[in-house]
């Protein structure tokens, strides 16, 4: 299991758009993944389970992956969240 914080830095924090663009990233991976939010954990593959978080701009998620590609997974999940979703388009 590997784990990784990262702050959301991007003005409307984890919602919509990036929320899907980052679960459809998050759905590339065999792994099992999760988004931490102080005491609440969703799977990253979950557009409700995402939003139901609430992130915004300035927010502390854990990114959190078990499987066979998780490094690659958390590595991933983590500089798309810091390029504030930079390949968005």
């Amino acid at each position: 299991m590997v784990s990784n914080n990262v702050t959301v830095q991007n003005s409307v924090g984890l919602h919509a758009r990036p929320a899907t663009f980052f679960i459809q990233k998050a759905n590339e991976f065999k792994s099992s993944i999760w988004v931490e939010k102080e005491d609440r954990r969703v799977n990253a593959k979950s557009l409700l389970g995402v939003l139901s978080l609430g992130i915004v701009k300035g927010a502390e998620i854990s990114i959190i992956a078990d499987g066979s590609d998780e490094e690659e997974a958390v590595k991933t999940l983590v500089e798309l969240i810091e390029s504030n979703f930079a390949e968005q388009g």
